[in-house]
């Protein structure tokens, strides 16, 4: 953990999605360790982004609001909490939307994928206003927040299957290219094994269910796509796609969050798995490029691994904590 935390850190990451997964990982390694050495490189970062100056907000920019949920419950720091509230009210009021107020995936601040929903987005958005919405006790972003869980599980999860699909296109109503796709599968298995932990009396909360449901029904789907050397492909039915190891990484500490004992051993692999592949150097290696929804099987078998991603360190680093046992959000909305 070391060594992937010091890596990351020494990556020169853009206020973006990539280095809010990667610092969404550093605060998790700090809350499974309490190695305050992790806490204050972080705060250092992030505050030298923020004298920098801060980007347009989109939902993919919305991830580095994770490590700020962190920072302002540890520290009380008046900033981050301004920061916190300018992405919180650009989701609730300005971010693109469509049928039952479902938030359209962007990346940037032109319309970049009109009507869609991404997997992407549970990360990026859905998760964060439900820690946000938790931290805050802002009953209106919780209901938002579990909203956006509800209707990306009826847009994306193949009840047939039990997987999810990378997208879902409101205005063709089809899933485009309709292939499973690991690391969207791993955005939508691992935040929803956190809603659990993170929602009071979450028993409470009909939506909850379809979380819960959903998650039970994904991972055991993937229990029998997990391949011999413990990773998930790329492509999760499709034996010629490579294993990913951000996939794997994000499932497999789903399985540990979610606790079912008949996951145990998939869980144990996976860690094997994504342990094998980080480098002395905390490279965390074999993991896919940025992905958007391919036009054909052979684009997604195609996708780069060769380069260290933010998303993999930062993957990796959220399934080492859960093996400590982080467990519980707590008050910090962890």
């Amino acid at each position: 953990m070391d060594r992937v935390v010091q890596k990351t850190l020494d990556m020169d990451l853009p206020w973006d999605w990539p280095c809010g997964v990667a610092y969404y990982g550093v605060a998790r390694a700090w809350e499974a360790t309490g190695r305050q050495g992790y806490l204050e490189a972080l705060r250092t970062r992030v505050d030298e982004h923020i004298a920098l100056g801060l980007p347009a907000w989109t939902v993919n920019t919305c991830a580095m609001g994770h490590c700020l949920l962190t920072l302002f419950a540890e520290t009380g720091a008046e900033m981050y909490r301004e920061i916190l509230e300018s992405k919180l009210d650009y989701l609730r009021r300005t971010a693109p939307r469509f049928g039952d107020g479902v938030l359209q995936h962007t990346v940037s601040i032109r319309n970049d994928f009109p009507e869609q929903a991404w997997a992407d987005t549970l990360f990026m958005a859905g998760y964060f206003m439900l820690r946000a919405g938790v931290l805050l006790e802002d009953a209106g972003l919780v209901a938002d927040a579990l909203n956006q869980f509800y209707w990306h599980i009826e847009y994306l999860h193949d009840k047939a299957s039990g997987l999810w699909y990378h997208a879902y296109n409101q205005i063709e109503k089809g899933h485009m290219s309709g292939f499973f796709w690991g690391r969207g599968n791993a955005w939508a298995a691992y935040t929803m094994s956190r809603v659990r932990g993170l929602l009071p009396q979450h028993y409470l909360y009909p939506s909850f269910l379809h979380v819960d449901c959903s998650l039970r029904d994904q991972l055991t789907a993937l229990k029998r796509l997990q391949r011999e050397d413990g990773l998930w492909g790329t492509i999760l039915d499709d034996e010629e796609s490579y294993g990913e190891v951000s996939a794997t990484a994000g499932i497999g500490a789903a399985m540990v969050l979610n606790r079912n004992p008949l996951h145990t051993r998939c869980a144990q692999r996976a860690l094997e798995a994504v342990l094998a592949n980080i480098g002395n150097d905390g490279r965390v290696q074999n993991v896919s490029g940025g992905t958007a929804v391919m036009r054909d099987r052979e684009s997604y078998r195609n996708v780069p691994r060769d380069w260290t991603q933010g998303w993999g360190q930062g993957l990796a680093l959220a399934q080492l904590a859960a093996v400590l046992g982080s467990g519980g959000e707590g008050a910090a909305a962890r």
